[in-house]
């Protein structure tokens, strides 16, 4: 097999040193906000966000007052989208059921899905609104039946955002805060004088509220490590430069660290696409961001086989991946990590993000090996609980549970058991030894 590359993004050490500098830092912060609550999340909002109100939370007639200033056009945009995430959530919630069976007579097992009573959700908006990101945790936790909902996001251009305020108060936020990185991330987890702690963050953000969350991971659930924004195209000569240039500058305008990557069994197609990027980053609008992203991010891979693609794909673990090949469906049943697909040239990563229903908080820096991306059962936690309705049920189970205590030493254990072979099945079990073999048909 061999596996060239056309064009390289940062080394790993590179990348290594840069996650220190920004865990040194965010690790500082959140003791600052531990310790001084209120006043070090002021200064914070001061100092990244020149933004410092009366009060960070706002009051309903703010909340309507912002919602006023949204044309009937871009509020029915904004419910559309809204719905299609609320639709899917509800048909996620509704295959997740409560179970309860009789795995022997008289034993009785199940479990129960309850929601998580509080969640902290963080919508990223200072540089672009991210009214998407209010859909994707603030909507879905509301499907999912959460009691408390907070939400935070920056101000955008040095006030609130009034769509991302309208989609989050839409969506179900029980308490809209305007704040946004570490500070956000800290007050929610840890809590302040004015901000009760929350039981959960979710939300995608930059390096700083993902290490931030990384942190408080423990103290606090989260929901997966959502970092940068990564996206990787896999095509081959069905499709042609424009679509995956357009494909991977796309992504690559959300920040200076979005790794965007080409993987293709097509060096014609590799080399118009690098052309391609050139000519559109001389007109895109967002070229500042997305050249430095495509510059040191920005990877091109050519393969000679599709299992070569496959492979590589799924070593890299992307969180958007856009297949447009002759086999789409083969990677969709042979991909095994990675954040969303985007299967055919007729869909986008950028349907995902903004409106086709799917949930666009999806895992990044390889962690789409172990998890998938946010979504309704996220929210949900899934209790187990049983009971023994009869005697013979709990003599039964208790004599086979007194003999496996004893064979690891736990005595004490042994005993809870004893005591029911006792006092349920009339048998003289003396203390601390296994109660005598039965056979079950006996």
């Amino acid at each position: 097999m061999a596996i060239e590359y056309l064009k390289r993004g940062k080394s790993d050490a590179d990348r290594a040193e840069d996650d220190a500098k920004t865990r040194a830092v965010v690790e500082a912060t959140l003791k600052d906000i531990e310790t001084r609550g209120d006043a070090a999340v002021r200064e914070l909002s001061e100092k990244f966000d020149n933004y410092s109100p009366a009060s960070f939370r706002l009051s309903q007639q703010e909340i309507d007052d912002l919602i006023a200033q949204l044309s009937d056009r871009e509020l029915a945009d904004i419910k559309f989208a809204q719905e299609q995430v609320m639709n899917f959530a509800r048909a996620q919630r509704a295959s997740m059921t409560d179970i309860e069976v009789e795995t022997l007579p008289g034993v009785i097992l199940g479990h129960k899905n309850i929601p998580v009573q509080s969640v902290g959700c963080y919508v990223p908006g200072g540089k672009f609104p991210m009214v998407a990101s209010a859909h994707m945790s603030v909507a879905t936790a509301s499907v999912a039946g959460v009691p408390r909902i907070i939400a935070c996001t920056p101000p955008f251009q040095g006030k609130p955002n009034p769509a991302v305020i309208a989609a989050m108060h839409l969506g179900g936020a029980h308490e809209i805060y305007v704040m946004g990185g570490i500070q956000a991330i800290g007050a929610m987890a840890l809590g302040t004088e004015t901000i009760d702690p929350v039981h959960m963050l979710v939300g995608p953000g930059n390096a700083f509220v993902a290490e931030a969350k990384r942190q408080l991971f423990g103290r606090v659930g989260i929901d997966l490590f959502a970092g940068p924004t990564e996206t990787m195209v896999i095509a081959d000569e069905t499709v042609d430069a424009e679509i995956c240039a357009t494909d991977l500058l796309g992504q690559a305008e959300h920040g200076y660290n979005s790794p965007a990557v080409l993987v293709t069994n097509s060096r014609k197609l590799a080399e118009e696409t690098l052309s391609e990027i050139d000519r559109l980053l001389g007109i895109l609008p967002t070229a500042d961001t997305a050249r430095v992203s495509w510059q040191d991010y920005g990877e091109v891979i050519l393969c000679d086989s599709y299992d070569e693609m496959l492979q590589v794909a799924d070593e890299i673990a992307s969180e958007h991946v856009q297949v447009m090949t002759d086999r789409d469906d083969w990677f969709l049943d042979n991909m095994t990590c990675y954040g969303a697909l985007f299967l055919g040239p007729r869909t986008n990563v950028s349907n995902g993000d903004k409106v086709i229903g799917t949930n666009h908080t999806l895992p990044t820096k390889k962690a789409g090996r172990y998890t998938g991306g946010l979504w309704v059962g996220k929210f949900l936690k899934t209790h187990s609980y049983q009971k023994i309705l009869t005697d013979e049920a709990a003599t039964l189970i208790g004599e086979y549970g007194s003999r496996l205590c004893l064979l690891e030493g736990f005595v004490g254990h042994a005993e809870q058991c004893n005591v029911r072979v006792r006092r349920y099945g009339g048998i003289n079990v003396p203390y601390g030894a296994p109660a005598p073999y039965r056979d079950a048909a006996e």
